[in-house]
């Protein structure tokens, strides 16, 4: 096999461009890393209605309450616009809305209404998909008259208002009302009769009326902040809308301090995003980015994307308290909101949320029970920003990442620095020459601007994936070529502390080439719309997927499939005649089927929307690590893939035949995790360096103590076993 210093030599001309283009990689990883580490203040706003229904269930009212959370440093309160609906569920409000088809139901419904209503229906005529709303109270029929007015064309609706009493007609169609999931009534026997699909309600019962000036008093005397939501939907969303609802905000003296929005669509998106754009951009209102409950990406409603990027991307990331995350009250066995806190801990630190909208705690499986112990919440907010001053992020303000924006050109050269790599990696197990090579790296050099310019962002991704891959089977490249290298070199019972030292210095070695792959991956995607996860990086399980696959022709390059092999290092078809012709027992395909169970497991665990579910002790043990460590290491990486390389150089050397294949697909997990670390460019890159080195530090520790183990094992079999075990196969 070729000495370091051959391989340079050979390929100094590819691994000079490549160095050049690794030059510019770490410039764009700079200038990511100091925008990431100017990103440092998130900011908490209080849900008004989740609060106000907590303390229903508490001794103290909603006042007390917020009262309470402003002294623990929350002083902004999400406050939601009123609705027919929100309104038909307020107690002290008379108010109720209905379809005119569920309305007309009732045979005899005109009696139920003033002759002035019921006789305008007859003589006017309705749709079933109508709406109509009765209200009484002057208050009440004030505040909501004059919302339709100010907010709706006179012709979506018709008003009755007769002073203390009022009703109003809205005009629905099909595509706005709601209906019931299909169902069936069944007879005594259980037997489905008919199938039914029923209309229930309407989205015009949701649509916003401004704030309720009893729930905006309140906030308002306690010195807090309101930061005002609208429930916007199509075809109620035009300029006039829009406008009203600016206008409600400027005469209650609010700007908001973030646009979180609600409902389907912007303001006054039925005309277009002029309206918010102009009003956002000239009060410097950052828009609010809602993660999904997959924790991928945001939810996306409509012109939140044009505005983000119209903006210079002024937007924050916001965290919600889905349902599933305010139950996790005692979970896991804790005694508390501990794992309610990691969850935040972790939106902050991983995924760059800086903006977490808060909903009262919830008891473990309880859909509907607050916890009303104000101690809960004091500690957790207090262990909470504890936590995060720690990596250099402070309670206020939610920061906004800069616009940075990697240059097309830099995208360019790290498509070529991809490119290089597949002609190394080529090189690694064919005999190609000199000119071949140098032919085959200059083509691909000329083809990655032309695809550039053609589909730039289609290319920058593929640029991405394809540095995932090539330095994945790089990296596994060299820790099977050094794996065969020292079985050549070394004596079959060389000193374990030898094999320990090249088993070390192999799984540093290629741990830095996927690191180099990690940064030429993440460095194409650097720019704040993928910091922001407007976009993502595609691809993670086939980047995981083909460097295993590719295990299996390097394995051959360099071990062969029988004792004929002689040249390491080259692919020839001899070594695939051998594999071929090679006697397959039963064990060899359990043992493959269990391997390809292993490797199904390992694919559906990736993600955060995977259908395994982490065990209640494994989350445990991550959590410990999290609060103990600067950054929680991957624990198969440390535990598995990291002692399964050096397992490899160890049973390489003693001469084992299935033992380095088996942990030679351990390692080549450990080197796609690696690139992984920063394919997810939503996370901060100090995390992924710093998991990366704990994660090399305490593989070491796991693998010498396999090697250890095993060497233990091996001695002790070759010392009391192997003779009865030979003996036995004589027979």
């Amino acid at each position: 096999m070729k000495s370091y210093f051959d391989y340079l030599r050979e390929n100094k001309i590819l691994l000079a461009v490549l160095a050049a283009v690794f030059i510019v990689c770490f410039v764009v990883i700079g200038s990511r890393f100091s925008i990431e580490s100017r990103n440092d203040s998130y900011d908490i706003v209080l849900d008004y209605n989740e609060v106000a229904a907590m303390a229903m269930q508490s001794e103290h009212d909603t006042s007390w309450w917020l009262a309470k959370f402003k002294d623990m440093g929350i002083n902004k309160v999400g406050l939601i616009e009123e609705s027919f609906q929100s309104l038909m569920e307020n107690k002290d409000v008379r108010l109720a809305g209905a379809l005119m088809g569920n309305v007309a139901k009732d045979a005899f419904w005109q009696a139920r209404y003033p002759e002035e209503v019921a006789g305008w229906l007859d003589d006017e005529g309705y749709s079933s998909y109508d709406v109509l709303v009765e209200m009484e109270g002057e208050s009440t029929v004030s505040f909501v008259t004059d919302a339709v007015k100010q907010r709706f064309n006179p012709d979506d609706y018709h008003i009755f208002d007769m002073g203390s009493e009022a009703y109003i007609l809205f005009y629905g169609t099909a595509d706005v009302t709601l209906y019931t999931g299909r169902y069936k009534y069944m007879d005594s026997i259980g037997q489905g009769f008919v199938e039914r699909i029923d209309a229930e309600n309407s989205k015009i019962m949701y649509i916003s009326l401004g704030l309720l000036p009893e729930k905006a008093d309140i906030i308002n005397s306690l010195g807090m902040e309101i930061v005002p939501r609208t429930m916007s939907y199509r075809g109620w969303n035009d300029t006039k809308f829009g406008n009203a609802v600016i206008d409600s905000f400027s005469k209650r003296g609010i700007t908001p301090r973030y646009m979180i929005v609600g409902g389907e669509a912007m303001l006054g998106m039925d005309d277009g995003t002029s309206l918010s754009e102009g009003y956002m951009n000239r009060n410097g209102i950052p828009v609010g980015l809602i993660e999904n409950t997959t924790q991928l990406q945001n939810i996306i409603q409509g012109g939140i994307l044009e505005i983000t990027a119209e903006s210079g991307y002024n937007a924050v990331r916001v965290f919600t308290m889905w349902d599933y995350i305010q139950s996790r009250y005692k979970y896991y066995g804790y005694e508390g909101a501990e794992e309610i806190e990691n969850t935040l801990f972790r939106a902050v630190t991983e995924r760059n949320i800086r903006l977490i909208y808060f909903k009262p705690i919830k008891y473990f499986k309880d859909l509907h029970t607050y916890v009303t112990d104000v101690g809960v919440y004091e500690g957790m907010f207090e262990s909470l920003e504890k936590r995060l001053a720690e990596h250099g992020i402070h309670y206020g303000p939610a920061s906004v990442i800069e616009g940075y924006k990697v240059p097309r050109a830099f995208k360019m050269l790290f498509g070529i620095g991809a490119v290089i790599g597949a002609v190394l990696l080529l090189r690694s197990f064919l005999p190609l020459r000199r000119k071949s090579y140098l032919l085959l790296a200059g083509a691909g050099a000329v083809c990655v601007p032309a695809a550039f310019y053609v589909m730039p962002n289609t290319s920058e991704l593929v640029a991405s994936l394809a540095s995932a891959i090539v330095f994945g089977c790089l990296a596994t490249t060299y820790f099977t070529a050094r794996s065969k290298h020292f079985s050549e070199r070394l004596a079959r019972d060389a000193g374990i502390l030898k094999i320990i030292l090249y088993s070390v210095l192999t799984l540093a070695v290629s741990v830095a080439i996927a690191f180099l792959g990690g940064m030429l991956t993440a460095a194409p995607l650097s720019s704040v719309n993928y910091m922001l996860e407007i976009d993502i990086f595609r691809g993670v399980k086939v980047a995981q997927l083909l460097p295993i696959a590719y295990f299996a022709v390097a394995y051959l390059a360099y071990f062969g499939a029988g004792d004929s092999k002689k040249t390491a290092g080259v692919l020839e078809f001899k070594d695939l005649r051998d594999l071929l012709n090679s006697s397959f027992k039963l064990w060899m395909l359990l043992a493959g089927l269990v391997l390809g169970g292993l490797g199904a497991y390992y694919i559906m665990r990736t993600g955060h929307d995977s259908p395994i579910e982490v065990s209640r002790y494994e989350m445990l043990f991550r959590n410990t690590l999290e609060n103990v460590l600067a950054a929680r290491p991957r624990t198969k990486e440390f535990l598995v893939a990291f002692p399964a390389l050096m397992m490899m150089v160890y049973t390489s050397v003693r001469r084992f035949k299935l033992w380095p294949m088996v942990f030679g697909i351990g390692g080549v997990i450990g080197m796609t995790s690696v690139i992984n670390t920063f394919q997810h460019i939503r996370t901060p890159l100090y995390l992924g360096f710093i998991r990366t080195g704990y994660s090399l530090l305490f593989g070491i520790i796991v693998g010498v103590a396999a090697i250890l183990i095993f060497e233990g094992l091996f001695r002790a079999y070759n010392r009391f076993l192997r003779k009865y075990v030979e003996a036995a196969a004589d027979v």
